[in-house]
């Protein structure tokens, strides 16, 4: 039993799963060789407030609290971390920051749609230049009058390539330096506003990732998050967030990982015996449901802390560092208890290894965050 449960978040989990078996588990291996978007699937999605599954219901959101939230993201995840790699960015760092920043004007204006899926959000933050050093981007946004012309050159974009809604990252007073970075709103079909090719990624292939530019784009002066010069401030609250819920997509695949070589051990005969009932089989099962049942307390224990408007920073970077990390070393222990198979396209785990290798870079890789719990435990000296 999981000390960080309810029965309220035990039928959050029962009916997700329910739906991503019925829903994506059909077409999840088509979605990743085709890489392709699953729209019909996110309408679907939109209309059980997965797209708003934190914002309040008068703003047409779910009204959940962040443990019914990771586990959601946990269970689409474990079908197909591309869709769990959508959702959870759209909810934690493009809707979470229009919340905690935004005026009521603009939470009215932009989150209903988003908390439907009628729109999908992004967060534009990394540039060619940019990436964990945030400080140093080189987009501006310079007032003209009552708007702001901004351009921009982001890449790597979660959800770029269907993005309606971004959040974008620009200078707004470049002599200042990090105290001059500012977070800005800006819709596809502004004029000036350019969605790129989408990359060709290793795993989370459904995922429409692409680079963002903005040429001279004017934007209303409304459109501005909060004030001038707390960008980096609006970053870090949007990743803290967005930490618990990558966290929540690396378990996702590390679970689905595990089952998948719990089922092909017992099945597979080497020797006149299922492979289960070797040694070496049996201890790499056990390491990977330990490590799995670890991952799972420390993700679930970041967002039990947010529910109660406690500090979570360095156990949100915990929670993130040590699934991503689990992510990896499971599904490689299960591509080898599948042997060559697990090499193969016809069998899962092949693709969950592709895809639990990215949890380990995006939202912060596992280097920065080993830097942000060591600044916490140590503290100055």
């Amino acid at each position: 039993m999981n000390p960080f449960l309810t029965e309220k978040h035990r039928e959050v989990r029962r009916s997700v799963r329910a739906f991503c078996e019925a829903e994506l588990a059909p077409i999840a291996k088509d979605l990743d060789q085709e890489a392709r978007f699953p729209w019909e699937v996110v309408e679907k999605m939109g209309a059980l407030g997965y797209f708003g599954i934190q914002v309040p219901k008068d703003l047409g959101g779910a009204g959940m609290d962040s443990v019914s939230y990771v586990v959601a993201i946990e269970e689409i995840s474990r079908v197909c971390g591309g869709m769990g790699l959508c959702v959870t960015v759209h909810n934690s760092v493009a809707v979470h920051p229009i919340m905690a920043f935004g005026t009521r004007e603009q939470q009215v204006k932009w989150v209903p749609d988003l908390a439907a899926g009628k729109k999908i959000g992004a967060f534009c933050l990394t540039e060619p230049n940019a990436g964990s050093d945030a400080s140093g981007i080189q987009a501006v946004a310079l007032k003209d009058g009552d708007h702001y012309v901004v351009n921009a050159n982001k890449v790597f974009v979660t959800n770029g390539g269907v993005a309606d809604t971004c959040l974008i990252f620009v200078r707004t007073n470049p002599e200042a330096g990090p105290r001059g970075i500012s977070v800005i709103v800006a819709e596809r079909g502004t004029p000036g506003f350019v969605v790129g090719d989408l990359e060709d990624l290793c795993g989370m292939r459904c995922n429409p990732v692409s680079s963002i530019r903005l040429n001279d784009c004017r934007i209303p002066e409304d459109h501005l998050l909060g004030k001038e010069g707390i960008g980096l401030a609006i970053g870090l609250a949007g990743l803290d967030t967005g930490r618990i819920g990558i966290a929540a997509q690396a378990l996702g695949i590390a679970q689905a990982a595990l089952e998948e070589g719990i089922r092909y051990s017992k099945q597979r005969r080497q020797f006149k015996v299922p492979i289960a009932k070797h040694q070496s089989v049996a201890n790499m099962i056990a390491d990977m449901a330990t490590q799995v049942d670890a991952a799972r307390l420390m993700v679930y224990r970041a967002a039990a802390l947010k529910d109660l408007k406690k500090s979570f920073s360095k156990e949100s970077a915990m929670a993130k560092l040590f699934a991503a990390e689990t992510a990896s070393t499971v599904t490689d222990m299960a591509v080898q208890i599948h042997g060559g198979y697990g090499y193969s396209k016809d069998y899962p785990v092949e693709r969950y290894f592709r895809d639990a290798r990215v949890t380990r870079i995006y939202e912060g890789t596992s280097e920065v965050h080993r830097t942000v719990i060591a600044r916490s435990v140590l503290g100055k000296f």
